[in-house]
């Protein structure tokens, strides 16, 4: 089969040029592609060099991700083993005792989410790119009606559209890892809130069927720095210490690997003939494991909006444009809103707010139409 990326696809000029070729930038550029635009990709088409070790991140996929690379084809390319089903999950306060569950079965849903090994998706997303039409890479860029920019939160070229994202750090750096556990994860994700850290054990279905975790460990700089530098066994111990071993015996499965978190939101979001994307556009806290949803969710935003716009509008229309940053608001500082003050409730010192916090979590297991609408809003239905 020819590789269409890259051929004489864009004989004429491209309507849009997509700058970024993360998960985000891969998935606009197939997802306009599809709709008839003709697409200009610029970006590296393989890992940095220098890039250590493999990449042991993992994502949570809501429905609406799901759909999205479903209808971009890309979501049956992913092997089987690398996308695990998400059937309940498990939120632990920091008592020991406050527990808020929730579960597929009782919210009449297939699963809660999906986990995905985000070198699968990855993989995925750019053999799909290398075969679709009406998209080329270029190796600079181009003149084209709009300009996407997914470059991600240390994007480079913001600035110079007259962008500027307000970044404020927590002085808290994610551990991620891949583990295996004794006993198998039946599907059920696990998070502890333990102020000041929240610890997420994600289930995986690699290398053993059943048997895989993703973790992803929010801790202080410090606190991260220690962690880091101990020895597996040390490490794992400190894991079992943490999960009051209910995940079962944990063993790590290779590297640890570890970045700075922050929130923040990029101001503006469009000008003329540009739009920021997904991570370039805002950035929130991993708790919630939203991240890559709200930026796919930007993606099927602006995809849709193209699609339907009027035959005289160009692709770059600062009204499209408009309307593309009104419709993802509310999503976007609302999950900002909630992970940052998750974190901030669930880190404070004060013994009468981990009261608060600890009976919050207990009240809102128990009252059922609660835990479904919260179950649908972060699947995004």
């Amino acid at each position: 089969m020819p590789e269409m990326a890259g051929s004489n696809a864009l004989a004429l000029a491209p309507d849009v040029l997509v700058r970024g070729t993360g998960a985000v930038g891969l998935a606009a550029a197939l997802a306009l592609a599809r709709r008839g635009l003709r697409v200009a990709l610029l970006g590296p088409a393989a890992p940095a060099p220098g890039r250590l070790g493999p990449d042991i991140r993992a994502y949570a996929l809501n429905r609406r991700s799901v759909d999205l690379l479903s209808e971009i084809k890309v979501w049956e390319a992913i092997p089987p083993a690398a996308r695990t089903q998400v059937h309940d999950m498990r939120i632990e306060g920091d008592d020991g005792a406050a527990v808020l569950e929730f579960s597929a079965w009782n919210a009449a849903l297939a699963e809660l989410a999906w986990i995905v090994d985000a070198a699968a998706l990855d993989a995925a997303l750019a053999e799909a790119v290398r075969f679709a039409p009406h998209i080329e890479r270029v190796p600079a860029p181009v003149s084209a009606a709009l300009t996407l920019l997914a470059e991600g939160k240390d994007s480079t070229t913001r600035a110079a559209f007259g962008a500027r994202m307000a970044r404020r750090p927590y002085g808290h750096q994610a551990i991620a890892a891949r583990l295996a556990t004794s006993r198998p994860h039946a599907g059920l994700a696990r998070q502890w809130f333990r102020a000041p850290d929240v610890l997420a054990l994600l289930p995986m279905d690699q290398p053993q069927p059943g048997h895989g975790l993703a973790l992803v460990w929010s801790v202080p700089d410090e606190r991260a720095a220690a962690l880091l530098a101990l020895a597996d066994e040390a490490f794992e111990a400190e894991l079992m210490l943490a999960t009051a071993g209910a995940a079962g015996a944990l063993r790590l499965l290779g590297a640890r690997a570890a970045w700075p978190l922050s929130i923040g939101r990029a101001e503006p979001l469009h000008g003329p003939g540009w739009l920021l994307l997904g991570d370039a556009a805002h950035v929130v806290h991993p708790l919630a494991g939203q991240g890559l949803n709200l930026g796919l969710a930007d993606v099927a935003s602006i995809a849709h909006i193209l699609a339907e716009r009027e035959p005289w509008r160009s692709p770059g229309d600062a009204r499209l444009l408009a309307r593309h940053a009104r419709e993802r608001a509310m999503d976007t500082l609302a999950m900002g809103a909630l992970t940052d003050g998750l974190l901030h409730l669930f880190s404070h010192p004060s013994p009468w707010v981990k009261e608060l916090r600890n009976r919050g979590l207990g009240l809102v297991n128990q009252v059922a139409p609660l835990k479904r609408m919260l179950t649908r809003a972060a699947l995004g239905r």
